[in-house]
């Protein structure tokens, strides 16, 4: 059995995947098959992978599903994934050619008496530049410690334990709805484990212009109640004022746009939402503005 299982969700992506699946041609380990959740997609994304799937270079599963949104795709991974360690690599990136290889290096040099629930490394640019680097000082943290409280930002590259994700839930799936951010389960993993650290780039990134990145402010209006579900659990577990504070804000507007009238209902911080919420109103507002469809 392999030990890393690459896990891509993808929609209608068939014009940029060829990027990703020659990086997983080239990797310098070939300890690690690739898992495609085809999320519903119309274009040409089950003809492309039927024909790598025959050229055999790499070990392939292609998994198709109604459309439901990047966490859906996350779910049925982790339901299918059966090797000890996983990552995702979004369609629009691709891996260093030595990157499994680094990534099972770092895994067996691990200190085993570490409660430890994978892997933090580095995303970069194209052009080589890093997106952000984690000081050496951190040899084993959490992901709230890096971004919340030593406010390291930027994406990192997390590769899991496959029997970790498992203990925790799915995301929630709403109907009419795709979206519910993915930091839900990081943060929850966050509460029992730790990861090991390092400076070494699992993933070259890019933002395509179609991207959730690209467009979260009409997906806070399109997926409220995914949005109401992660701010929640955030509030729920934050030991900072200002954290808390923000994560109100949103809060307040994902009610508003759910008609959820009662704000301090299944809320974690009640006296801190009460006095966000002039701010959540013109957040709200704000949103409104900028997203005129």
């Amino acid at each position: 059995m392999k030990t890393l299982t690459v896990f891509t969700p993808t929609f209608n992506r068939a014009f940029c995947l060829s990027t990703l699946y020659e990086s997983l041609c080239h990797q310098s380990s070939k300890d690690f098959k690739w898992l495609i959740i085809d999320d519903g997609s119309t274009d040409t994304t089950r003809e492309l992978v039927n024909t790598w799937i025959k050229k055999n270079n790499i070990d392939i599963q292609y998994q198709y599903q109604e459309n439901q949104g990047m966490h859906s795709g996350h779910n049925t991974a982790y339901s299918l994934i059966d090797t000890e360690l996983n990552v995702c690599i979004d369609s629009d990136d691709f891996m260093p050619n030595n990157a499994v290889e680094n990534i099972l290096k770092l895994w067996k040099k691990r200190d085993q008496n570490e409660n430890i629930a994978g892997i933090i490394g580095l995303d970069a640019f194209k052009n080589g530049e890093i997106v952000e680097k984690i000081p050496e000082t951190f040899q084993y943290a959490t992901l709230s410690e890096l971004e919340i409280e030593n406010n390291i930002k930027g994406d990192k590259k997390l590769v899991l334990r496959t029997d970790v994700v498992k203990e925790f839930p799915p995301y929630p799936i709403y109907e009419e709805e795709r979206l519910v951010p993915l930091g839900t389960l990081y943060l929850m993993i966050d509460q029992k484990y730790k990861y090991l650290c390092t400076n070494t780039v699992f993933c070259i990134i890019e933002y395509l212009p179609d991207g959730s990145s690209k467009n979260i402010l009409k997906q806070y209006k399109k997926s409220p109640n995914g949005f109401l579900y992660s701010r929640i659990i955030e509030m729920t577990y934050s030991k900072s004022f200002y954290y808390t504070f923000t994560r109100a804000v949103h809060y307040i507007s994902s009610c508003i746009f759910l008609k959820k009238w009662m704000f301090t209902s299944a809320n974690p911080k009640k006296e801190i939402t009460l006095l966000a919420l002039p701010f959540g109103l013109l957040f709200h507002l704000y949103v409104i503005f900028k997203i005129k469809d």
